[in-house]
């Protein structure tokens, strides 16, 4: 395409070539597709999205702009997560109430890629039956592309097996939150006096976590991943939230592991979420593995098999527990209807809540919201005794 502003290339030499927006540049990452309709500026800027360049098989992106209430990073190193971008049409302008700007100067001034004009469902249908590719993507404005060099870039990538990524998207410092959910015509509002205290471990949390915890009565503090179980515990919290975040868990869980497993061990309670719930099946004993195309999207069938409920959920994720490695004590409590894979995890005579997916729901829908309250119930009882 003489014209083309943009490209992107896959390992194995293929190259789309499109129109760029957004940053200028080239960049790599691993490529994956997200299915969801609405949410992109919240997909965007999940920290658990670091290091990948995000496909979206909705081809209208742009319409609802972008603002600064609905970003999803917690800390200023998460800020940088995702990529790319890649549309099938071009950015849509801005059409709506809460829109602060339009989609492709916060692209650009996120530091974020965009092509436009590619066959998004070919690429969909590439990844469903090859895997997620290495990928590089490019945006020269006065064209001139070097799709050799793209290529090449996309080859010298190294992956993200074996990648702790998640020490690349949280601070240092511990730093507390309570502010609540967002709400129409007020914002996000600070919660009122807290019933429970929450110790946050930070992979790379998602704001709207801290919010659920806030809107079930938790004031967080959050620590990173580096911190020790005794460093927790001497915080007397009432329940530990492990988050989500990037890379592969079996990678993190050898900088963290000895912290999860004195968790479990001390009997407080635990709700792991998407990487946190991936690093306490590691802990409990069984595995994880890579897929293929991951769960990325809006709009995934999960069921609790307790109550027998199907829910649809937000997930996010690349690397799955392998549940023929559970061991004794340890049972799905939830699972995938695409394909069965394991979405949650329940632990006999602990009061731990593990699950894959989102249940903060951002962006939506918010069938899991219900898991904050659940958690709140095992803290309400842990502080009984």
């Amino acid at each position: 395409m003489d014209s083309a502003t943009g490209a992107l290339a896959l390992a194995d030499g293929t190259v789309f070539a499109g129109f760029g927006a957004g940053a200028a540049g080239v960049k790599t990452g691993e490529l994956c597709f997200n299915t969801a309709i609405t949410g992109y500026q919240e997909i965007l800027t999940d920290p658990s999205y670091a290091q990948q360049i995000i496909l979206f098989t909705f081809p209208h992106i742009g319409n609802v702009g972008a603002n600064p209430e609905d970003h999803e990073e917690s800390t200023p190193p998460a800020a940088n997560a995702a990529r790319g971008a890649v549309f099938r049409e071009p950015i849509t302008p801005p059409s709506n109430w809460r829109a602060a700007e339009d989609f492709g100067a916060w692209l650009a001034r996120k530091g974020i890629i965009g092509l436009s004009g590619i066959d998004t469902r070919a690429l969909t249908r590439r990844i469903r039956e090859l895997g997620m590719p290495k990928a590089a993507i490019c945006h020269q404005p006065g064209g001139k592309i070097d799709f050799n060099n793209l290529v090449a870039a996309a080859q010298a990538w190294p992956g993200l097996d074996d990648a702790d990524l998640a020490a690349d998207v949280v601070q240092e410092a511990p730093f507390e939150h309570s502010e609540g959910l967002w709400m129409p015509g007020k914002g996000h509002v600070p919660m009122g006096n807290a019933e429970f205290h929450a110790v946050v471990v930070d992979f790379g949390v998602k704001k709207n976590i801290l919010r659920n915890l806030a809107n079930v009565g938790a004031r967080a503090t959050v620590l990173n991943g580096d911190a020790t179980a005794e460093q927790i515990l001497a915080l007397k919290p009432d329940g530990v939230v492990l988050s989500n975040g990037p890379g592969d868990p079996a990678a993190t869980y050898l900088r963290c592991g000895d912290m999860i497993r004195t968790l479990i061990a001390s009997g407080i309670p635990i709700l792991g979420i998407c990487l946190g719930h991936q690093m306490l099946a590691l802990a409990l004993g069984a595995k994880t593995k890579k897929m293929a195309q991951g769960h990325h999207g809006a709009n995934h069938p999960v069921k609790d098999l307790v109550t027998g409920k199907v829910e649809i959920v937000s997930m996010n994720h690349g690397f799955t527990v392998d549940v023929d490695t559970l061991p004794a004590g340890v049972s799905e409590s939830h699972r995938s209807l695409f394909d069965g894979t394991n979405s949650g995890l329940a632990v006999e005579g602990k009061p731990i809540i593990s699950v894959q997916h989102h249940p903060e729901a951002s962006p939506g829908p918010q069938d899991s919201f219900y898991l904050f309250e659940r958690f709140a119930g095992l803290m309400r009882t842990h502080r009984g005794k």
